[in-house]
């Protein structure tokens, strides 16, 4: 698998431009992944062309966006996964497989599941049409089994909303810690609740974790992530790798 991030702590931001990209992954010294959202492009063609200049920017370490976990993206997710080399594709627990079998290289690619309301059960039914079905919940343990035979390599947990599943993280992170299976925490987290949250999943022993930080510390008034919010991050790595 091509990995852009170097240890066992990776952030997953925005860019407000390529230039904010460039930033980013020089203040992360590497460790970063820098969301593009396929639905900011009108199509896929338009979408893998920006994406090829955020990556020419950032290093390659792009990550291909749903927006929001949005599964009506799921599709344009898949096509740009087949014509863009992605360093990383966020994408919905039903669609894995199938993106998978278009994609190109040995990406990196996500399922998101959703909290349950109970720990060691996950909701997998993230997809365009299972989302307006009951909800599908399985043991978090059978979930990452799915995952890997449909050829993913992590699991999303969105929305976290922080930490207020705490419990169901917790579990998860034990089970991801003892099924050697990658980590993306994602929802609400900040700068101020990120060493708690990565610190649970360390303690679990999760290989790898890649925390999602969006909205947190992105300027409002420019769009553009903030440059010494990123800088934080990294000392938070730091201090705790």
């Amino acid at each position: 698998m091509i990995q852009y991030y170097k240890n066992r702590l990776c952030l997953n931001c925005l860019a407000g431009s390529e230039q904010n990209g460039k930033e980013i992954a020089e203040a992360m010294e590497g460790s970063v992944l820098i969301g593009v959202l396929s639905g900011n492009y009108p199509d896929v063609s338009a979408a893998c062309a920006g994406m090829e200049t955020y990556s020419a920017a950032c290093g390659g370490r792009v990550s291909v966006g749903l927006g929001g976990g949005n599964p009506a993206q799921w599709k344009a997710v898949a096509e740009i996964s087949s014509m863009f080399q992605a360093a990383h594709i966020n994408q919905v627990f039903s669609a894995v497989g199938y993106t998978r079998a278009k994609a190109l290289g040995d990406v990196h690619i996500n399922a998101l599941v959703s909290p349950s309301g109970t720990p060691g059960l996950v909701k997998i039914s993230t997809g365009p049409l299972s989302k307006d079905q009951p909800d599908a919940l399985i043991p978090t343990e059978t979930a990452v089994a799915m995952v890997k035979e449909m050829g993913g390599n992590a699991l999303k947990f969105f929305p976290m909303k922080g930490l207020s599943c705490r419990a169901e993280y917790v579990e998860l992170a034990k089970i991801c810690g003892k099924e050697d299976f990658i980590l993306e925490p994602t929802g609400g987290i900040t700068p101020e609740n990120l060493e708690e949250i990565l610190d649970i999943a360390l303690n679990a022993g999760v290989k790898q974790i890649i925390p999602h930080i969006y909205s947190a510390i992105v300027d409002p008034d420019t769009g553009m992530t903030k440059i010494d919010e990123v800088e934080k991050i990294r000392k938070i790595f730091e201090r705790l790798i």
